[in-house]
């Protein structure tokens, strides 16, 4: 979103698109208004167009912004070894980062639906690139013998949608640190494709630098 010169200079493309994703993910995207964001800003309706051409350029640039984080994160995450170790990594990483960023999560599944055609190949394609990534690793553990898996592609669909899930009931101040839920959530992906199961140990320092750290 281009920047333009003004009287509302000091305000940036960036806090735009936090007062969106916030209004977004409280009231939904159908519910909200320009109006509303400029609101939330604190600048007239006017000068949001300085940022962005519509509510859908900032629906997709959202979608895309959260996609395209979870690659890098991922790639700096630096998971690697055998298919097992890798799985792990992968569940501890993807658990770590949905519960940092909640809104985003919600609105990356809850408002696909409202994204042009167009927009949502887009999306579509990047979701399936990151989805591969966790594929490759248990394709990788059925040709080794470390899995048995029927179907790598659902099992890789069903373990995205049981990880994610997590953000809808986690609570940081509940009886379950996010240690003990990751924990949990390992011997059941490890149930998930026939694999053994690991003794409880803190997230991988790599996955914390890369993420950042949540209190629990």
């Amino acid at each position: 979103m281009a920047r333009k010169q003004g009287s509302h200079a000091g305000i940036t493309g960036p806090k735009v698109q936090e007062a969106a994703l916030r209004l977004f993910a409280q009231h939904g995207f159908a519910a909200v208004s320009m109006r509303q964001i400029a609101a939330e800003v604190g600048v007239q309706a006017g000068a949001l167009y300085n940022y962005t051409p519509d509510k859908q350029a900032l629906l997709f640039d959202l979608l895309r912004d959260h996609m395209a984080t979870l690659a890098l994160a991922l790639d700096q995450a630096g998971i690697a070894g055998d298919p097992l170790t890798r799985l792990d990594g992968f569940t501890r990483f993807h658990i770590r980062f949905h519960l940092r960023r909640r809104d985003a999560v919600f609105l990356s599944y809850m408002e696909l639906r409202n994204l042009t055609p167009a927009n949502f190949a887009r999306i579509a394609a990047l979701r399936r690139a990151y989805e591969d990534r966790l594929e490759a690793i248990l394709r990788d553990g059925v040709t080794t013998g470390a899995f048995t898996l029927p179907d790598p592609r659902i099992a890789t669909m069903a373990l995205i949608a049981l990880l994610t899930g997590i953000t809808n009931w986690y609570r940081p101040d509940g009886r379950l640190s996010e240690a003990d839920v990751s924990d949990t959530y390992l011997a059941l992906v490890r149930q998930t494709v026939g694999a053994g199961q690991p003794a409880a140990t803190a997230a991988p320092q790599d996955v914390s630098l890369a993420i950042g750290g949540l209190g629990a």
